[in-house]
Order: structure tokens, then C-alpha cells, then sequence
């Protein structure tokens, strides 16, 4: 197997020593805002681009020093991105925050004044896409998607840039919360996986949801009442899901608490699954964004240097059982493919 150098040296630059990426997220937008809104009892549009970018810095600068990587936006997070760790590195969201709700199907859509091009020109050593996706719904709406990926890849290939793609299942008809999507998130997330390992796509790493929700995997602390699968079931999926990837991938920690998350990652630990390590972020800072929002900067910084860091230490921790990158590749070290 060859990688090409920029690919190489890319990959290097955002995972650890060991070839594990042990990365921090951080291009949470619209999300951030309404949450920093609602803390100040303020309307979202009164959440300033400064205090988007305060609140980006802040977690950055304190948490990158425990972390391969940041990935951040370039509409708030450039100034973030210079406030980094020397030993993190750099991946940049492509998209735009959200999705357009005028149309069926979740359909993406790409930053107006930013092309891969430009985003390297602005230091990132990978780009990174959000993509709502289920294998479930009309051929219309994923040919769009898939072109659009097919797209972005070759836009990587280009500037000889990884390319790291994130889904997130959905089904607009349930609950995303409820046991009858948990029943149906393991057929979405490997059948998610199943299309975008495709070569055609020219996907590098693919940054994936678990296929169970833990909070209906029985026997597990996440799990408060009704179960939809036990813990050898949970298992098993992890490992179908897994079976599918011929490219390395990582878990994405969707918004769940840091315990929970945990508890996540070591089920997958247990389960033998090949993942390559995570890109995780509210389940390390989330609880900040209260913080800030009602005590401001000093306070928030004070939080993740106690907090903040003992929580992605935590998500640290459970990546033990994670794999290098590169042993996707039947290679032990990254300099094989070069």
C-alpha cells in the first residue's frame, strides 16, 4: 500500500505517537450559540462572533495540550486554531453549520467563501465534512449526497489532503431519542459505513456514530429503563459495523455525557472493534458552556483546567484498545506507505 505524502503527512500531523488520533472537536456552531443564548437569556442573533471565537480559544488553548488534534471552523475557530498545542494538530469543517430544512433529506451544503484550497492555505492538515445520511432514505436524495461527497474527495485528492467524513444517522419519522430508532441505528450506521468505505469516495477516515444507543444497551450504567439490545448483542454490533470499514475510523461522541462516552469506549474495547481512535467534543466541554455563559471567560477557563482536562483525560484513557491508523493498511508504522 502507498499513500501519497501530503495524505501521509496529514494523517501523522492530527494522530499520536502511537498512530491513534486522540482529537478534540470544536466547529460546533449554531449549536454553541444557542446554547451560550439560552445560558445568558439572551436571543441567539445577540451571541456575538467574538464571544463564539472567546469560548473557541479558551477550549482550545487549555484542552489541545492532552490531544493529537482540534477540529474547528473557519467561520469562529481561526484565531482558536493559532491559540493550539504544538504537538496538535489542525483539521477545519468544510460545511456549513445545520442543514437545509426547505427540502427532503437533510441536504448539506458547503461554506460560501471556502474551498479545500483555501482551507489548507489557512493550516489545516485535514478537512473535515458533516453529512446527515441514512441508507434508508430515497435514491434521489443520497445520489445527491453521494455526488457530493465524490466531489469533496476529489477536491482532497487534489490538494493531496485526508479527508475525514462524519455521518449522522436520522429518520425524521421517530424519535431520535426513543428505542425504536435505537432498534434501527445499527443497520443505519453500518449500512452508512458499508457505502462511504467505497474507494470512489475518497474517503480517508471515517469519523462514525456507535451503532447502539447506550442509553437502551441493558445491563450497561447508561441505561436507566427499557433496553433494546443486551451487552452481547451491543457487542456484536459494534462488531458488524466494524467488519464493513476498509478505511480506518473513528467514533464520534454525539453529544452524550463524558461518562457516558466512556462507557462507550469501553465497550467497543471490549467488543475487539478496529476503531482508530476519536474525534470528541461536547462530551468533554459541554458542561463549559453554562459556565461561560453566565460567569464569562475567567470562569470557563478555570472549569476546563479542572473539569475540562480531568474529562479528556478520561476519553484518553479509554483508548487503549484503539488501533493505529496505519494497521488498516497491514503496515506497523506510517513511514511503510510512504
Amino acid at each position: 500500500m502507498k499513500m501519497t505524502p501530503g495524505k501521509r503527512k496529514g494523517m501523522e500531523a492530527v494522530s499520536n505517537a502511537r498512530g491513534v488520533i486522540a482529537a478534540a472537536a470544536m466547529d460546533q456552531r449554531g449549536s454553541l450559540q444557542k446554547a451560550i443564548a439560552q445560558g445568558k437569556g439572551v436571543d441567539k442573533k445577540d451571541v456575538t462572533p467574538e464571544m463564539m471565537s472567546e469560548f473557541k480559544e479558551a477550549v482550545t488553548r487549555i484542552l489541545t495540550p492532552h490531544a493529537s488534534a482540534i477540529l474547528l471552523d473557519p467561520e469562529f475557530g481561526l484565531k482558536a486554531a493559532k491559540a493550539r498545542s504544538k504537538n496538535a494538530g489542525l483539521l477545519l469543517a468544510y460545511e456549513k453549520t445545520g442543514y437545509d430544512a426547505t427540502q427532503a433529506g437533510r441536504l448539506p451544503d458547503l461554506l460560501d467563501h471556502w474551498s479545500v484550497r483555501r482551507l489548507v492555505e489557512a493550516g489545516a492538515d485535514c478537512i473535515k465534512i458533516l453529512l446527515y445520511y441514512t441508507p434508508f432514505d430515497s435514491r434521489k436524495v443520497n445520489e445527491t449526497k453521494h455526488a457530493w461527497v465524490e466531489r469533496i474527495g476529489a477536491e482532497c485528492l487534489a490538494l493531496d489532503v485526508p479527508f475525514f467524513l462524519e455521518f449522522i444517522c436520522y429518520d425524521d419519522s421517530l424519535d431520535e431519542k426513543g428505542i425504536e430508532f435505537a432498534r434501527k441505528k445499527p443497520e443505519m450506521v453500518t449500512g452508512s459505513m458499508a457505502e462511504f468505505t467505497n474507494d470512489r469516495y475518497a474517503v480517508d477516515v471515517m469519523k462514525v456514530e456507535v451503532p447502539v444507543n447506550m442509553a437502551f444497551v441493558g445491563g450497561t450504567r447508561s441505561c436507566k429503563g427499557e433496553a433494546a439490545y443486551s451487552r452481547e448483542q451491543a457487542k456484536e454490533l459494534f462488531r458488524k459495523a466494524a467488519a464493513v470499514a476498509t478505511k480506518p475510523f473513528i467514533y464520534l461522541s454525539a453529544g452524550v455525557s463524558n461518562e457516558t462516552f466512556s462507557e462507550t469506549l469501553e465497550l467497543a474495547g471490549e467488543s475487539g472493534t478496529n476503531f482508530s481512535g476519536v474525534l470528541c467534543g461536547r462530551a468533554t466541554w459541554k458542561e463549559g458552556m453554562p459556565v461561560y455563559a453566565k460567569q464569562g471567560l475567567k470562569a470557563l477557563e478555570d472549569w476546563l483546567a479542572d473539569e475540562g482536562v480531568k474529562n479528556i483525560k478520561n476519553v484518553n484513557d479509554k483508548l487503549a484498545a484503539a488501533k493505529p491508523w496505519f494497521s488498516f493498511y497491514g503496515v506497523t508504522s506510517a513511514a511503510a506507505l510512504g
